[in-house]
């Protein structure tokens, strides 16, 4: 068994890679540099941690989702691999502080969100690191084409001038061809090794139904297909809404979303992955690390707002290899919601001029002020204070953080303020009697001095790794401290924080960026054009629809879709079920579901024959949903 299998085995418990991910590895251990096309669930990130794990030096990782740099860098932790987050948010000091771990503490991965390339200074320090490999994930971000584009991504192009001798591997999940030039050209790469795996599932069936009862097309799918399922929704209400009404329907659900703390998120999680749920109702927060391979169905019951977001959200299932469902519920009214939800909320210059001058405002950062300080934010407080509509400002808000200005992180968190009570000597006192808690309080009272005069606001993250211990311990030892009066401690919880990466600069700031406002606003209407196209387009098999779209060609109908199914149907023309459809709505006009108690036949025939009447104008569909004879 060669090392990097070793390795594999080792740490992540595996036999053997998957698809792609060993010639990847061993292109980059041969320093080479490498574009790596792996469809979601590919293991993309084994592609950089095994070469980390198997030379030595350090691997830079530079990744735009916080929140994924954080269970990385967590799960491998509890790995035993020596690995650090560098992210917004943390303080110049603290940073140079990793930085110096990373120089002189033998660690293997460093994760860098790309507005840290921003500092000149952090780019220095990285010259002085022994750099081995430079990992560009979610690489499609350096494209202004690309799903999600982020400008600081741009800072990347740097590090070949900086580190000309040291292997570049770019991944992604989701380029289309020309994000895939972009990507290569601006990472200066052009001569990359390329790995691409096809993005044709072969296993999932993609459905797209037009149905008037969503929630009742939803709970005959589960109940039909009872393993492990995903359902998403597009906000944290419909999460709650949707579980509730399945959990009442008699399906074990529960839901997930970005406003939920820690504990809740790995309390529900455990619950569907562990089969004590069958659904998991989730916004797209969910999904970023999940490997459950037994899902047997993804179903979105609102239109996606990207063929890249479906793409990836749909691949969620069947990545055990076995036959799986990716269904797609849509009504008439979903394209004017759709509008509504993704296009007419996109702010223009003048609207993301006046957020960012309020944002400054409410937090009362005066100009030329700001950087790196750290609020929690209430998003419908404050639209509500400037009488902004909520969809279009966060919308602008989101814009501003995929530009570097600001990070807003909607991950649920708790805001701890600490003062000390009692005088110095006693403090002392106390911890002599206290020794096992006495590198937590020193850490405590090092960093934050004036902790005795006024509250502070604590990292509880940066006194664990200072302290060298967790941050369950710290928080324990603080609810003692509370308990004995030695302390004030209080703990409120916030679902959104706001950081500010840079100085207020007002009008200045605004103009730097609103160039690729336009550019990202135009792809966002072309981004749902091709969704509507997806959905609408009933003559062609849906797998060839969303290759084509990610630039691959199938020659042959999948045979399994919602489209080759029709195919194999008896035309419905002589069939019972389309006579009696007839025959029942010359007296009255009924919806699906009645119709199918009246004529005892499955749902999908009734449906399909519903469709085939309506396409060929024998019916029409009223505004109460109920079906009658066209006249």
């Amino acid at each position: 068994m060669n090392e990097t299998l070793q390795l594999l085995k080792k740490y992540w418990n595996h036999d053997d890679f998957r698809g792609l991910q060993a010639e990847i590895i061993a292109n980059v251990l041969a320093q080479k540099d490498t574009f790596a096309q792996l469809p979601t669930g590919g293991g993309k990130s084994i592609c950089y941690q095994i070469p980390a794990l198997a030379q030595d030096g350090l691997t830079l990782v530079i990744s735009p989702l916080v929140s994924l740099i954080k269970d990385q860098v967590e799960n491998l932790q509890k790995k035993g691999i020596k690995a650090i987050g560098l992210t917004g948010g943390i303080s110049s000091d603290e940073a140079s502080d990793l930085l110096d771990n990373c120089q002189y503490g033998n660690y293997k991965l460093l994760y860098l969100s790309p507005e840290r390339l921003q500092s000149d200074w952090i780019l220095e320090r990285l010259k002085n690191l022994p750099i081995h490999l430079i990992a560009v994930d979610e690489a499609h971000c350096i494209s202004q084409w690309g799903n999600d584009f982020r400008p600081a991504y741009l800072k990347i192009t740097n590090l070949k001038t900086h580190f000309p001798e040291t292997p570049i591997l770019a991944l992604t999940a989701s380029a289309t061809p020309r994000v895939k030039q972009d990507i290569l050209k601006i990472l200066k790469i052009e001569d990359a090794a390329i790995f691409e795996k096809s993005f044709d599932r072969e296993n999932i069936a993609y459905m797209v139904f037009e149905v008037e009862d969503k929630m009742y097309r939803l709970v005959q799918i589960v109940t039909k297909n009872p393993e492990s399922s995903i359902v998403y929704v597009r906000n944290r209400k419909s999460c709650i809404e949707i579980s509730r009404q399945l959990t009442q329907s008699g399906i074990r659900a529960t839901y997930y979303h970005g406003g939920l703390s820690t504990n809740e998120k790995n309390k529900n999680m455990e619950l569907w992955t562990t089969e004590k749920v069958q659904v998991i109702v989730a916004t797209n927060a969910f999904g970023m690390g999940i490997d459950k391979g037994n899902v047997k169905t993804v179903i979105h019951i609102q239109l996606p707002d990207s063929m890249e977001s479906y793409y990836q959200e749909a691949g969620r299932s069947g990545r055990n290899g076995q036959k799986a469902f990716a269904v797609l519920l849509h009504s008439p009214s979903d394209f004017m919601q759709a509008e509504g939800q993704f296009l007419s909320v996109l702010p223009d210059k003048d609207f993301l001029t006046k957020v960012y001058k309020k944002l400054n405002s409410y937090f009362k950062i005066g100009y030329g002020e700001g950087i790196d300080e750290c609020f929690t934010f209430n998003l419908n407080e404050f639209c509500a204070q400037y009488q902004f509509p909520v969809l279009k400002t966060f919308n602008a808000i989101q814009f501003l953080d995929r530009q570097g200005i600001l990070t807003h992180s909607q991950e649920f968190s708790e805001k701890i303020t600490v003062q000390f009570l009692i005088p110095s000597k006693e403090v002392l006192r106390y911890m002599s009697l206290h020794p096992h808690q006495e590198e937590t309080i020193v850490t405590i009272l090092r960093t934050y001095p004036g902790i005795y005069e006024v509250p502070a606001t604590l990292n509880l993250i940066l006194i664990a790794k200072k302290a060298q211990t967790t941050v369950e311990k710290v928080t324990g030892i603080l609810e003692q401290l509370h308990q004995k009066d030695i302390i004030s401690y209080r703990a409120t919880g916030t679902d959104s924080t706001i950081i500010f990466n840079e100085v207020r600069e007002d009008e200045r700031t605004i103009n730097r960026v609103s160039k690729f406002l336009a550019i990202q606003n135009d792809l966002k209407t072309k981004q749902l054009d091709a969704v509507l196209h997806y959905v609408t387009t009933k003559d062609v098999c849906k797998s060839k629809l969303i290759l084509a779209y990610f630039g691959e060609e199938k020659k042959e109908n999948c045979g399994i879709c919602s489209y080759c199914i029709s195919l194999k149907k008896t035309p419905l023309q002589s069939s019972t079920v389309y006579q009696q459809i007839i025959s029942v709505l010359e007296s009255q006009s009924l919806d699906s579901r009645s119709l199918e108690k009246i004529l005892k036949q499955p749902s999908h025939q009734v449906i399909f024959a519903l469709q085939e009447l309506l396409e060929h104008k024998k019916i029409e569909i009223l505004p109460n949903n109920q079906y009658r004879l066209k006249k």
